[in-house]
């Protein structure tokens, strides 16, 4: 079984000029067309069982219709995430929603919401969150947006374990993207999940390996960035890796399932 735990889909009548709008930021072009179909047709192809999808929030006025686009996949071939942004005052009654909704965590972007991951609205989110059960996975390192301006670093992640002790913490991209070393210094061998967001075909195979044998196979979930990655190309590279089998198939789906409890 293949789990990609990081995702992304959005609605047919706006899908194809997000994906215009952050091809021009990221400046690349996208290996999906952004919707439902599009993710299950890639899925297809690269032997993918389930995807888990990843709503951004940039705006508060855009946390009902995320949800409620996100509640119509809550199982399946595809799940996914809730939404919430930091500024929002009512971020109780809104995880509260999340988890009624049937959905298993939420998705947090610190470079699209301005503000830093170690910011005590994410604390207060993150707590929560945790309380209920909830996943709550993060974009971490850079990002093309901004670049030189990093919202979730190593060292915020570290302030957040130490204070709040997330039980289902996910940092995308092994931790940090681009900032690996520092992910090896503050991060590794903690209580918190890595992905492998399009980072397979960039991060040094030596450092990933290592990183996956000093974290622990158990803390590393599979994902791709779909449709910034290409589904089939991912499960390649991973499937090449001179991991044991039972990495593998943790990395692949065994730690997901727990996450996600199916």
């Amino acid at each position: 079984m293949i789990i990609d735990f990081h995702t992304h889909i959005f609605p047919d009548k706006i899908a194809g000029r997000t994906l215009d709008y952050l091809s021009d930021i990221f400046g690349a072009s996208p290996f999906a067309d952004g919707t439902h179909t599009g993710l299950c047709d890639s899925m297809k192809k690269a032997g993918v069982d389930v995807s888990v999808s990843l709503p951004a929030v940039t705006k508060v006025s855009q946390v009902e219709s995320i949800n409620r686009f996100a509640s119509a996949f809550t199982e399946g071939a595809v799940i996914s995430f809730g939404g919430i942004h930091p500024e929002c005052e009512n971020y109780k009654e809104i995880l509260k929603e999340i988890k009624n909704l049937g959905l298993k965590g939420i998705k947090l972007h610190p470079d699209y919401q301005d503000t830093y991951f170690n910011d005590i609205r994410y604390k207060r989110i993150i707590s929560y969150a945790t309380e209920l059960g909830l996943i709550i996975s993060v974009h971490a390192g850079q990002d093309p947006k901004c670049p030189d301006n990093i919202h979730c670093t190593p060292a915020m992640a570290e302030e957040v374990l130490n204070e709040v002790e997330p039980e289902k913490l996910v940092l995308a991209h092994m931790g940090g993207n681009e900032l690996w070393s520092e992910v090896e210094e503050r991060l590794v061998g903690r209580n918190v999940y890595f992905d492998t967001g399009v980072i397979l075909d960039r991060m040094p195979q030596e450092q990933f390996l290592r990183m996956v044998r000093e974290h622990g196979a158990d803390r590393i979930v599979f994902g791709t960035d779909s449709p910034w990655a290409d589904q089939k190309n991912f499960v390649a590279l991973l499937e090449h890796m001179p991991l044991t089998e039972e990495e593998k198939a943790a990395i692949f789906s065994e730690n997901a399932k727990k996450l996600l409890g199916i």
